[in-house]
């Protein structure tokens, strides 16, 4: 895998703000793309290859489907490694996740069990992309709504296992820990804690919303309270690793999202909150 050339506080990259990056080049240090968006070519390809003339990318996606029972589909590996070849992304991420069956795909990312079974099959899965796309990969933690009765693993003991079976990384979603926290009832803390600091690469920080007794990650509003204390909390066990502002429903202004990477840089740094 290259080394990573990403620093401090990242925006997600989406459509509605191609022509106010482009217009304007803002000093944001660096873009994560949505892989699944670029694959087919023709123009978003053709903002994003201008956008990354000038910033640092990283590539996100959703559809590896590694806890899937489906064979990997080759067809998707093969575009998304000519992306790779074309963006030279700093990192490539997907989800721990399955999100096919029979071949058919659907737009959820369903949780697995925690199970010793499970564990074998996605790090297996994972090592076989690592050697298509010839680097290690970054996977993130869900926020399942559900636990399963038959787990072996506690969630946090999953992904530390597994970042150590695959030699993959992780990519750690601060909003899903506190969502899961609250949801599932234990310390966030100790999430945290757990994971092997060396393997994390790479945060996110996102909004959610509350319903009746639970909450729900939503990506579509800024991010509580809550979440940025726990940030903190993690600015300390994962020193200098750099954080992202995800935001995907409602999408609002460029501005907004440069004033939560603000925040967010300014907790990093340890300087005065804007």
């Amino acid at each position: 895998m290259a080394d990573s050339n990403i620093q401090g506080v990242g925006l997600g990259l989406r459509p509605p703000h191609y022509a106010d990056i482009l217009s304007s080049w803002p000093a944001i240090p660096w873009f994560e793309a949505l892989s699944d968006n670029y694959l087919g070519g023709g123009l978003p390809l053709h903002h994003l290859t201008r956008i990354r003339e000038r910033y640092p990318i990283t590539l996100h996606g959703v559809g590896l489907s590694f806890g899937s029972v489906d064979p990997l589909n080759q067809a998707y590996l093969k575009r998304l490694n000519a992306l790779v070849d074309r963006v030279e992304p700093s990192f490539v991420s997907d989800h721990l996740a399955w999100v096919s069956q029979g071949g058919r795909y659907f737009h959820e990312l369903a949780p697995l069990p925690y199970t010793e079974e499970a564990l074998e099959h996605v790090a297996e899965r994972i090592q076989r992309v690592q050697d298509v796309l010839g680097r290690q990969i970054l996977i993130e933690n869900l926020s399942p709504y559900v636990r399963f009765a038959g787990s072996d693993y506690l969630e946090w003991e999953f992904l530390s296992e597994l970042a150590r079976r695959a030699d993959c990384f992780l990519l750690l979603d601060v909003n899903n820990v506190f969502v899961n926290a609250f949801n599932h009832d234990f310390d966030p803390l100790a999430y945290l804690d757990a994971l092997p600091a060396e393997r994390v690469k790479e945060l996110h920080l996102a909004g959610h919303e509350e319903e009746g007794s639970f909450l729900f990650d939503i990506h579509g509003r800024a991010v509580q309270d809550g979440v940025w204390a726990l940030y903190r909390q993690a600015l300390q066990r994962f020193e200098q690793v750099p954080a992202l502002i995800e935001w995907d429903t409602d999408i609002p202004a460029l501005e907004v999202l440069m004033t939560e990477a603000a925040k967010a840089e300014a907790l990093r740094s340890g300087r005065p909150v804007p």
